[in-house]
């Protein structure tokens, strides 16, 4: 029985496509939702990344993501790790396929980045680090935040128990947390409510 099962998770791997990516430029009509005159980055230093990833369905896709072009190596790198652990993405697309509406994109448990906005919460009004396509939302609904008491998405309030793993959730190992491009593991997330910046976060730079 073993060896049957050996032997068939083996077929399975020769199956597996490949990780894959490239890296193209992005113009402001490619983005007529999520930049205008006045963002804190121009196209230029965008990049449109299109990477394989594993989908809750099993199968192996294709999706794509915006992010400011020094953070594509760490983007790369980490994707790769996560399609080498089959760890499964809802969705992978630009946001502007949700007319550039964070809370659409969220509710799509969509994984995006780049997204010239502001910060979500109580204070002066600033950049969010997504907007210099410097963040990332990865299944936004499996990996929640809370802010002021709101869920960000609403379905995430069933993911809220981080001692419960499901999959698609993303939580960080101690020794991870030690350096930028986490990997989601096997151990509970940070008890912080807003452990889900974090993370998304601690796949380039420290955001506010």
């Amino acid at each position: 029985m073993t060896t049957l099962m050996l032997a068939i998770f083996a077929a399975v791997s020769l199956q597996a496509p490949p990780f894959s990516h490239s890296v193209s430029r992005v113009t402001a009509a490619q983005l007529p939702y999520s930049w205008h005159p006045g963002c804190p980055v121009s196209p230029a230093w965008l990049r449109r990344v299109r990477l394989t990833y594993w989908g809750f369905d099993g199968r192996a896709h294709t999706g794509a993501l915006v992010a400011n072009q020094d953070a594509v190596s760490d983007l790369v790198h980490v994707f790769s790790r996560l399609y080498a652990a089959r760890f499964p993405i809802r969705r992978l697309r630009p946001i502007d396929a949700y007319g550039g509406r964070d809370e659409r994109s969220l509710e799509a448990d969509n994984t995006a980045a780049f997204n010239c906005r502001y910060v979500i919460g109580p204070g002066p009004r600033r950049w969010s680090v997504h907007a210099y396509g410097e963040a990332i939302d990865v299944n936004p609904v499996e990996n929640p935040y809370l802010e002021s008491g709101r869920i960000h998405p609403r379905a995430g309030r069933a993911y809220l128990d981080r001692g419960r793993v499901r999959p698609g959730m993303a939580t960080l190992r101690r020794s991870l947390r030690r350096r930028p491009g986490g990997l989601p593991g096997s151990a509970r997330a940070p008890s912080n409510p807003r452990w889900q910046e974090q993370l998304r976060l601690r796949l380039f730079r420290v955001d506010s």
